[in-house]
């Protein structure tokens, strides 16, 4: 009984053993130094740099405040929004007054930037992770006059900037048209510097 019992799990063993070793370590090992061969940028979080110093990452939205800069979506993640650690959206529903609130105020404060003109959604709303680095091109457009005034530019070499930077699907069909804020306020600065 006992030898039968030792035969028969002594094989379970090593298996477990083996895709233990295998799918623990190997694998694992074997993806990350192929994203690194392969993908190095994206493998490492497509981290962006000034020099040395990181400055952000093309996947992880950062808050702007200043009006010389586009801003992004509202963020939920964290007290302050924006905490990477805390990504999240805010679960509040469509009956939400705090979220009816709160979107109202924020469509009040940008009409008055913008008289007239309707509000792109995604200036108002927040993502499912509270971090999206993305806003429409919509929105990106809305904004060129409270930045082009705050950096005493024409409103026309702003809007060439940001067509410039619109983010086509991939193969033409997967994704939306999009502009990623940081990218497009690096490319802000480096064109129209801040006086």
């Amino acid at each position: 009984m006992f030898s039968e019992l030792k035969s028969a799990l002594r094989p379970a063993l090593v298996l477990t053993a083996l895709f233990a070793l295998l799918l623990g370590l190997v694998y694992p090992f074997a993806l990350t130094a192929m994203g690194q061969l392969v993908f190095p940028e994206q493998a490492n979080g497509s981290l962006v740099r000034d020099g040395s110093k990181i400055v952000g990452s093309k996947l992880i939205g950062q808050r702007f405040l200043a009006d010389a800069y586009f801003h992004g979506r509202p963020s939920a993640a964290g007290a302050d929004g924006y905490d990477a650690a805390a990504s999240s959206g805010s679960n509040l529903g469509p009956a939400s007054k705090a979220l009816a609130d709160r979107v109202a105020a924020d469509v009040k404060a940008l009409t008055a930037t913008a008289p007239g003109r309707p509000v792109p959604p995604d200036l108002v709303t927040t993502s499912a992770s509270g971090l999206d680095p993305h806003i429409s091109p919509e929105a990106a457009f809305f904004q060129i006059a409270r930045v082009a005034k705050a950096r005493g530019i024409d409103d026309a070499s702003l809007r060439a900037l940001v067509e410039a930077s619109v983010e086509h699907p991939l193969a033409g069909i997967l994704g939306e048209r999009r502009v990623n804020v940081l990218m497009l306020n690096r490319a802000l600065d480096a064109r129209f510097p801040t006086k």
